[in-house]
């Protein structure tokens, strides 16, 4: 099998840049799926939906686990090294590009600079774990946000969380069948929008609670105990580490027109202003607000257990419908890489796009993917837990490792220059962070297992 991935490397290192040489080699994915058509705006606008997602309405609860001062310098110092590892891994690629090796998918960049050994499958298994699991969780979060929404309508109505899962993979099914990663751009334009969109409203939101009269006792204490403090430091590193989480960005840079050289930075710029207005208001007004009751969604501390809603119903609704649809945009975004793999082995890239030899494995594949993850998230209502761990393993290798890594063997800056210390500095301190945080989640598991059921009605949060 190694080599064959070395043969399959060996080839991609040979193809042209343009679709038809991609197409005349018979890759099918790459013609179809990763067409390079988009401009860096459209980079932008695919960057943005990788990263800003209703993963933001978590933040206030990792500023619980380290406070204010050192919680809001963790942000600042995870948005600069994360703005960084991105440009060096758009560096590597523009390198690569430039001495003739355009490589359009992760897997191909490390075939090319870690070779075909144990480091590029486990880059391969960790990608492929944060996509699907992405899809996964963002079926059972939508499916989550309709079930909110209905059981303030009909509080004691007959559905099931099922039911609403169901609703939710349909119409993903359906959208599904757009058929290249160029395709959603404007879905991602409007996904862009709806992050700023309910990011404002949860702000307003907390502001207003803060300042209310039912609102709890402002507690922005740590825990006394050294060791649960440590636990939720890290804890609380990982989430804010996961935030800024990408994991497809040579995918996503494979959809710009040839050359490439130089965009991806105005992409970023883009999806970095877009963060920062995104993730500092509700950070700081849902932990102001809140303090340490501040639950894992931001959401949920608007909608107390007992006591009267923080938020008048109106603006809870409608932010939950704008996380739905953004919801719907994110998991098709992440599944865009597995169906490229998909109609790289059942396509058949010397017939059109749309013929019927073409169209109905897509259709096929496509829709059974969805029905899958569907499945699971579905019989694993629980799944956020899960996915917090590949957050912990998977995030912070591909996104904050590999790329300073990939830089100093494929760029190879001198030796003693602020760069590749820098870069080393970055790797050694990441996979010291990864692994405690991957620790730290994992005993998060373990200590909510008991909470855990199968095709359970709720969401364990």
């Amino acid at each position: 099998m190694a080599v064959a991935v070395a043969d399959e490397a060996a080839t991609r290192r040979g193809e042209r840049g343009d679709g038809e040489g991609k197409a005349a080699a018979g890759d099918a994915g790459a013609a179809f799926v990763l067409e390079s058509k988009g401009t860096w705006w459209h980079a932008g606008f695919h960057l943005t939906t990788a990263m800003v997602g209703p993963a933001v309405l978590s933040l206030p609860y990792a500023l619980r686990g380290i406070g204010w001062a050192l919680g809001l310098a963790t942000l600042t110092a995870l948005a600069a090294v994360s703005f960084y590892t991105y440009y060096a891994m758009s560096r590597v690629l523009d390198h690569c590009e430039a001495a003739g090796r355009r490589h359009i998918r992760f897997r191909d960049l490390a075939a090319d600079v870690l070779g075909s050994g144990w480091a590029f499958y486990l880059m391969v298994a960790v990608q492929g774990a944060i996509n699907v699991g992405v899809t996964i969780g963002s079926i059972l979060l939508a499916g989550n946000s309709l079930q909110i929404m209905y059981s303030s309508l009909v509080p004691d109505g007959p559905l099931k969380l099922y039911h609403f899962i169901i609703a939710v993979a349909s119409v993903l099914a359906l959208l599904s069948q757009m058929p290249s990663f160029h395709s959603l751009r404007y879905i991602n334009l409007g996904s862009l929008v709806l992050s700023v969109g309910y990011t404002i409203l949860v702000s307003a939101a907390c502001i207003r609670a803060g300042l209310s009269s039912n609102a709890p006792a402002k507690d922005y204490s740590l825990s006394t105990s050294k060791s649960e403090k440590t636990f939720d430091a890290f804890l609380s590193v990982s989430i804010l580490a996961a935030a800024f989480g990408n994991g497809i960005l040579p995918e996503i840079q494979a959809t710009l027109v040839p050359p490439a050289a130089g965009k991806m930075v105005k992409a970023l710029v883009i999806n970095y202003s877009v963060a920062f207005f995104t993730f500092y208001p509700l950070a700081i007004t849902g932990y102001w607000a809140f303090g340490q009751t501040v639950q894992s969604n931001a959401i949920q501390s608007l909608m107390p257990n007992a006591g009267p809603s923080l938020a008048p119903r109106w603006l809870l609704c409608l932010t939950v419908v704008l996380v739905l649809f953004q919801l719907l945009a994110i998991a098709l975004l992440y599944a865009q890489v597995v169906y490229e793999v998909m109609e790289k082995r059942v396509a058949d890239a010397t017939r059109a796009r749309f013929s019927w030899r073409n169209l109905l494995p897509r259709v096929a594949m496509r829709t059974l993917y969805v029905a899958v993850c569907a499945f699971v998230a579905a019989a694993l209502p629980f799944f956020g837990e899960i996915v917090g761990v590949v957050g912990a393993v998977g995030y912070i290798p591909l996104d904050f490792i590999l790329p300073v890594v990939m830089y100093n063997m494929v760029v190879s800056p001198p030796r003693r220059s602020v760069v590749y210390m820098t870069n080393v500095a970055i790797m050694v301190l990441f996979t010291g962070l990864g692994v405690i945080g991957a620790v730290a989640s994992v005993r998060k598991l373990v200590l909510n297992a008991g909470r855990f059921k199968l095709f359970n009605d709720h969401v364990v949060k």
